[in-house]
């Protein structure tokens, strides 16, 4: 199965600089998309659907054009759950789960800290989010957790670790809690195949930060590890520009 992961910031900007057409190309299986943006009904869904797309999850956010995550599947899931009954993250419209024969799919998208109040928002939904997963690998131990995790994890994962240390993305606290997550039974899919620097997810619109790849990694196919095994590939995919971040691919035997 081939999964892709991609912030779209915004699915109706990203159709108009070419997704679909992009998306025929790469020919996922599963597609775990945030920042959608917009209802089902602000788009249309029939150019999905001839990509063999029939089996759709979307799940915006109850505040208009914020937010808001989606699963697209070529394969029809056993079950589809919206949200984590969290109350507050789901208002938000953060994680979808399909669930299919072997192994689940989530798509989330974590939030950003970009000032004292989002930032306290944010420590609180890593906690709680922590806790939700403790539990749901218990019923569902093969599980990847797709998506925009609004972290770097190591100093490899960013463009600038010195000046950027106290930057929200990059703070101890914030890389501290993703490292507990990951050892609490995950894989870093892509570091399992690629240790090298300079590989990043996501680039500021600002100073040409792209075209200079001064980046970040913060796009994630978490794995839990009975699944480890039957990773075949990871990889981030910079090519593909309909956002300002780019899609991450992950291929489970």
């Amino acid at each position: 199965m081939k999964i892709i992961s991609y912030n779209v910031n915004g699915i109706r900007a990203a159709i108009k600089k070419g997704f679909i057409e992009w998306l025929e190309k790469t020919n996922a299986d599963v597609v775990c998309l945030q920042e959608i943006k917009a209802t089902p009904e602000q788009f249309d869904q029939e150019p999905f659907e001839n990509l063999g797309y029939k089996f759709n999850s979307w799940f915006p956010a109850v505040k208009k054009g914020y937010s808001g995550v989606a699963i697209l599947s070529k394969i029809e899931p056993k079950n589809v759950t919206f949200g984590t009954g969290i109350d507050y993250m789901d208002f938000e419209g953060r994680n979808v789960r399909a669930d299919f024969e072997e192994f689940s799919v989530m798509s989330m998208y974590l939030p950003s800290g970009t000032n004292i109040k989002r930032l306290d928002h944010k420590l609180q939904y890593m906690a709680d989010f922590q806790e939700y997963v403790n539990e749901l690998k218990q019923e569902i131990p093969h599980l990847v957790i797709c998506g925009d995790y609004n972290i770097c994890h190591e100093e490899i994962d960013i463009h600038d670790p010195v000046r950027l240390k106290n930057t929200s993305g990059f703070l101890p606290v914030e890389r501290e809690w993703l490292g507990k997550f990951i050892k609490s039974g995950f894989v870093d899919s892509f570091r399992q195949f690629n240790t090298d620097p300079g590989h990043y997810s996501w680039w500021s619109y600002r100073a040409g930060a792209r075209g200079n790849n001064k980046g970040w990694r913060i796009d994630y196919h978490l794995v839990s590890e009975p699944l480890q095994e039957r990773v075949k590939r990871a990889v981030i995919l910079p090519e593909a520009q309909h956002s300002d971040h780019c899609p991450v691919l992950l291929e489970i035997a």
